[in-house]
């Protein structure tokens, strides 16, 4: 046995390595061309000019008053926001997926609304519904909540469409079988169920957060861009902008940047360490 085991793995070894065919060659190299036109290019001539001035100038406008409360602000509330869709995302996903009720059809088309609609016309609504004129006497214009609020919004999308793939392909004997053994619908959820959703919950709250840290027209409305208060940091980024400041605006760009690298990263050890586990 142990020597046919040594002969496949021989064998296997000696298998010569397939080269790239012209076809895949151009593919590969047409991917690589686009990309680094659409993004790697561009994210490097932000990095490049952020450095411009020399890291002095960088540190000084990452740290000044109003640039470091517009990230503390922008950076905290896309955490609280990622926390929140971690749970509400797990939560419509699994109503969507288990549950059947009128009107489903309509709520899972709704679900996408935010990645259709244009994120200024998405501020002017919740200025509208949550302003000073609010119909609904709720007002948090102008205000952390409503920044929280329209950032709620535009990353509602994220964890529900990671989830909810899963949960449809999801085999449901193995839940019968838990449930054959003994096991309530806690324990099942929690021994069979949650640890099949655990990397798409995970994938779906870091894109939330990465996408809440860069945006800018849902917030600029209903926040009222007041600085240390409510400015987020893409309309810092755009103040610099207009004050002919591109490099201090690169700079702030550069933070948000390696935020998000770092989310991803992190995500994707997360990811393999829980694969190597089984």
């Amino acid at each position: 046995m142990t020597l046919e085991v040594t002969r496949e793995a021989t064998a296997i070894t000696a298998r010569p390595v397939r080269r790239l065919t012209g076809g895949t060659a151009a593919g590969l190299g047409t991917a690589v061309l686009y990309l680094s036109l659409i993004v790697l290019i561009p994210l490097a001539a932000v990095v490049w000019r952020s450095a411009g001035e020399g890291p002095g100038y960088f540190w000084r406008s990452v740290t000044t008053p109003d640039a470091w409360a517009a990230l503390t602000l922008t950076i905290g509330a896309s955490a609280l926001v990622a926390l929140v869709n971690l749970v509400m995302g797990t939560v419509i996903a699994w109503v969507l997926v288990r549950d059947r009720f009128p009107g489903r059809a309509v709520l899972d088309t709704i679900i996408d609304l935010p990645f259709a609609l244009p994120t200024i016309v998405a501020g002017l609504v919740l200025l509208a519904l949550y302003g000073p004129q609010s119909p609904l006497g709720i007002n948090l214009a102008y205000s952390r909540a409503g920044v929280v609020l329209a950032l709620l919004f535009v990353t509602l999308p994220f964890v529900v469409r990671t989830v909810q793939p899963v949960l449809l392909e999801l085999d449901t004997e193995m839940e019968q079988a838990a449930a054959s053994l003994g096991a309530g619908p806690f324990q099942t959820f929690r021994r069979v169920i949650l640890p099949n959703l655990i990397p798409a919950m995970l994938s779906g709250t870091a894109l939330a957060f990465t996408r809440a840290i860069a945006e800018f027209g849902s917030t600029v409305l209903i926040s009222g861009n007041l600085p240390f208060k409510t400015q987020v940091a893409a309309v810092y980024i755009f103040s610099q902008i207009e004050g002919d400041d591109t490099t201090g605006a690169a700079a702030i760009s550069t933070v948000l940047l390696v935020v998000a690298l770092v989310a991803l990263i992190t995500l994707d050890v997360l990811q393999r360490w829980g694969s190597r586990r089984g």
